[in-house]
C-alpha cells in the first residue's frame, strides 16, 4: 500500500480545518471554565465520575488491547517490517536510540506521583484494610500498573502507525495516515482533519495535566525552600514564566543547548536515585523491587481487567486507573510522534520491544525506590504526617520524604532544579508536536511554523490554568478522561487501519514471489558483453546518460501505451535527485510506482578492470541505476539493459502489482 505521490513541492503553513477546529474547542474550554471556576469544577467531577461508572470497564479493555496488538504484531511475520523503505537503516546507534527512549519516559510527574501514589494507595485502598503490610503490597502493584506496560503499549502503538505511514508509504506525519487503508484519499478531507483535530485536543488536556502536576509540585518545592505561597495565582505565575521559557526554545531551535541541558539533567535525575537507595535502606529497596516485579508481572493479566465489580461503588476506579489510562492515550500523540522520528529504518519488532522496555526499567525502579522509601518511613518509623499528607496534599509528599534525609535541602534544591528543567523541556516539545500535527506541507522530518508553536503554548498555558482554578487535581483528572475518550475510539479505528496494511504488505509479498513468464534480461553483445557489464563500475556520468539515453525514453514510452489503455499516468523526471519514476493510478485502488534512481557506492578494493593502480581506486565511487517500488529499493541495477529490456522489467513489476491487487480484492 502506498499513498499516490506529487510532484508539487509544497510550503509548510497551518492546516485551517485541524487548527479552527481544535483552537475553536479549547479557547471555548478554557474561557467557560475561567470565568464559572466553581461551577465547572462541579461539572467536570460529575462528567468523570459518569465516565467511571459508565466507560470504565471500556478504557480498560482499550488499553489493554492496544498492548496485546503491539506485542503480537511484533511477534509475527509482520516484526520483520521496516519501518521505512526496506533499504532504510536506522539513523541513530543502539545505544544512542536506546538514550533518547530513555530520555522520552521521564517526566516532571515522577517526582510528583513517586511517593504520594503508593502511600495514597496503601491508605486509602481500593479492597481490603488500610494501612497494612498488606495494602502496601498491593499499593505498589497498582503503582506498577500504572506506570507499566500498559502506557508503554500505546505510545508504541502510536508511534509504529506514524512512522510505518510516514516513513514506508510517504504520508503526512499525521494521525489520519493511518485511515488510509479504510478511507483512501479521503483522509485529507472533513474525516481526516476531525481525527488530527481529536489527537490535537486530547494533547493538549494531557499537557495540560502534566504541566499542573508539574506546577502544584514546583510550586511546593518553592515553598520549601524560599517560603512562596502555595497559591492559585502564584501557580499561574510559574506557568506563565515556563511555559514562556519552552516557547522561547521551541522559537529560538536552540537544539544543541537544550539536549546539553537534557542530557545533565538526565545524569543529576540517575544520580538522585541512587542517593535515595544508597542512603536509605537499601537491602530493603532491593528485596522490594524484585518482589513488585513479580506481583506485577504475576497480576498483570487480572489486573488488566479489573473493573472491581463485586466491591461496592466508588469513585476509586475513575480517580486513578480511568484516569491513568485517558492521561496515556491523551499523550500518545505527543510521545508517539517523539519515538516515530528517532526509529527510521528500525524493524516493527526492534521498536516495539525497544519502547516496551527500556523506558519501562527506568520508571519501574524510581517508582520502587522512592515508593517503598515512603512505605518503609510510615510503616517502619512512625512517619504518620508524611502519610497523611500524600492524602491531604500530594505535591509536598516527596519534600517531606526528602528531609529524613542526608543534606536534605541541598537534595530537595536539586530536586526542583531537575522538575524545573523536565517541565521545559516537556512543554518546549509538546508545542512542537502540537505545531507539526496543526501543519501540513511538511515532511516527516519537518516541524510546523513557529508561530504555531507559540500559538499552542499559549493554549496549553491556558488550559492548565483554567483547570487549577477550577478544582486543581480533580479538575485535571476529569479533563483528561473526558477528552480522551473520543481519541481513544480513532486509535480503535488507526488499529484496524494498520492491521489492514500489513495484511495488504504481506500480500503484496506473496505478489512478488508470483510466478511469469520467462523473458530474456541479457545484455546487449551477448554474454561476452554480460561479464564485462558484471566487472564493470561505472562512473555518474556513465549512469547518467544511460538513464536520460535508455530508461527515460523506455518510461516514456510504455507511459504512453498505458495511457492510451486509458489508465491514469503520471511520469516524474527528477534530474536534480538523479532519478525519473512511473505512477499508473487504479482508482481507490493502490497505486504503481516505478522509480529508477541512481545511487553512488564506494568502489570496491578488489575492482581492478578499467581503473589502473590500486591507489587510483581509493575513495572513488561508482554508481548504479536501482529499481525502486513503493516500498523501497529493490536491490538491483538496470546499467546496461536496453531499452527493450526495461520495459519488459517494467511491465514484470507491474504484472505483479496486478497479482497484488487481486489477491487483496
Amino acid at each position: 500500500m502506498s499513498a499516490p505521490t506529487t510532484s508539487e513541492t509544497s510550503v509548510i503553513r497551518m492546516n485551517p480545518p485541524v487548527f479552527y477546529f481544535a483552537a475553536a474547542f479549547i479557547l471555548i474550554f478554557g474561557v467557560v471554565v475561567i470565568s464559572m471556576p466553581a461551577a465547572a469544577g462541579e461539572w467536570l467531577l460529575a462528567a468523570q465520575n459518569w465516565a467511571a461508572n459508565t466507560v470504565g470497564w471500556y478504557y480498560m479493555l482499550a488499553m489493554t488491547l492496544y498492548l496485546i496488538f503491539v506485542v503480537v504484531t511484533a511477534l509475527s511475520g509482520y516484526g520483520k517490517i521496516k519501518l521505512g523503505a526496506d533499504h532504510d537503516e536506522p539513523e541513530f546507534s543502539y545505544l544512542s536510540w536506546a538514550g533518547m527512549l530513555f530520555a522520552a519516559g521521564i517526566s516532571i510527574t515522577l517526582f510528583f506521583f513517586c511517593v504520594s501514589e503508593p502511600l495514597t494507595h496503601m491508605l486509602a485502598p481500593p479492597q481490603g484494610p488500610a494501612g497494612t503490610s498488606e495494602a502496601a503490597r498491593q499499593g505498589m502493584q497498582l503503582l506498577f500498573l500504572h506506570w507499566g506496560l500498559h502506557g508503554w503499549g500505546v505510545f508504541a502503538f502510536v508511534g509504529m502507525a506514524l512512522a510505518y505511514f510516514a516513513y514506508r508509504h510517504n504520508l503526512p506525519l499525521a494521525l489520519r495516515s493511518a485511515l488510509y487503508p479504510l478511507i483512501g484519499k479521503r483522509i485529507n478531507g472533513p474525516i481526516g482533519y476531525a481525527v488530527d483535530g481529536f489527537g490535537i485536543i486530547a494533547t493538549v488536556f494531557g499537557l495540560g495535566a502534566d504541566m499542573g502536576f508539574g506546577v502544584l509540585h514546583l510550586n511546593s518545592g518553592l515553598d520549601y525552600l524560599f517560603g512562596i505561597p502555595h497559591t492559585q495565582w502564584i501557580q499561574v505565575g510559574l506557568i506563565t514564566l515556563m511555559m514562556g521559557a519552552a516557547i522561547l526554545v521551541a522559537i529560538a531551535g536552540v537544539d544543541k543547548g537544550v539536549r546539553v541541558m537534557s542530557d545533565i539533567n538526565m545524569l543529576l535525575a540517575c544520580a538522585l536515585l541512587l542517593f535515595v537507595l544508597f542512603a536509605g535502606p537499601t537491602q530493603h529497596l532491593l528485596n522490594t523491587l524484585i518482589q513488585n516485579i513479580g506481583d506485577y508481572l504475576g497480576a498483570l493479566p487480572v489486573k488488566s481487567f479489573d473493573v472491581y465489580a463485586y466491591n461496592k461503588p466508588s469513585d476509586w476506579l475513575g480517580g486513578w486507573t480511568v484516569f491513568y489510562w485517558a492521561w496515556w492515550i491523551a499523550w500518545s500523540p505527543f510521545v508517539g510522534l517523539f519515538i516515530a522520528r528517532i526509529s527510521r529504518g528500525r524493524t516493527i519488532r526492534e521498536f516495539v520491544f525497544g519502547v516496551l522496555l527500556i523506558p519501562l526499567g527506568f520508571t519501574l525502579a524510581w517508582m520502587s525506590i522512592f515508593g517503598n522509601s515512603a512505605i518503609d518511613q510510615v510503616l517502619n518509623h512512625g512517619m504518620v504526617a508524611l502519610g497523611q499528607s500524600a492524602i491531604d496534599d500530594p505535591s509536598r509528599t516527596l519534600y517531606l520524604l526528602l528531609e529524613t534525609y542526608p543534606w536534605s535541602k541541598t537534595v530537595i534544591a536539586v530536586t526542583v532544579f531537575i522538575s524545573f528543567v523536565f517541565f521545559v523541556t516537556s512543554a518546549d516539545s509538546g508545542t512542537v508536536v502540537l505545531s507539526t500535527l496543526s501543519a501540513r506541507g511538511n515532511n516527516a522530518d519537518e516541524d510546523g511554523p513557529k508561530w504555531l508553536r507559540v500559538f499552542w503554548g499559549a493554549m496549553t498555558a491556558l488550559v492548565t490554568s483554567a483547570l487549577l482554578f477550577s478544582g486543581s487535581i480533580d479538575a485535571l483528572k476529569s479533563a483528561v478522561v473526558l477528552t480522551s475518550l473520543p481519541f481513544s475510539l480513532i486509535l480503535l479505528l488507526m488499529m484496524w487501519g494498520l492491521h489492514k496494511a500489513f495484511y495488504l504488505e504481506s500480500q503484496k509479498k506473496i505478489a512478488q514471489t508470483h510466478s511469469l513468464a520467462p523473458v530474456s534480461h541479457s545484455r546487449r553483445g551477448g554474454w561476452r558483453q554480460r561479464l564485462s557489464q558484471a566487472v564493470h563500475f561505472p562512473s555518474r556520468d556513465e549512469v547518467y546518460r544511460f538513464m536520460d539515453s535508455t530508461v527515460r525514453p523506455a518510461i516514456e514510452e510504455v507511459s504512453a501505451v498505458f495511457r492510451e489503455k486509458g489508465l491514469s499516468v503520471v511520469t516524474q523526471p527528477d534530474p536534480a535527485n538523479d532519478n525519473v519514476s512511473l505512477e499508473i493510478g487504479h482508482g481507490e485502488e493502490h497505486p504503481f510506482i516505478y522509480q529508477v534512481q541512481m545511487r553512488g557506492y564506494f568502489t570496491p578494493s578488489f575492482a581492478r578492470g578499467g581503473f589502473g593502480k590500486k591507489e587510483q581506486l581509493r575513495n572513488r565511487r561508482y554508481y548504479r541505476a536501482e529499481v525502486h517500488l513503493a516500498e523501497g529499493s529493490q536491490d538491483y541495477d538496470l546499467t546496461g539493459y536496453t531499452k527493450e529490456q526495461i520495459i519488459n522489467d517494467i511491465l514484470d513489476q507491474y504484472e505483479r502489482h496486478m497479482q497484488f491487487l487481486h489477491l487483496v480484492r
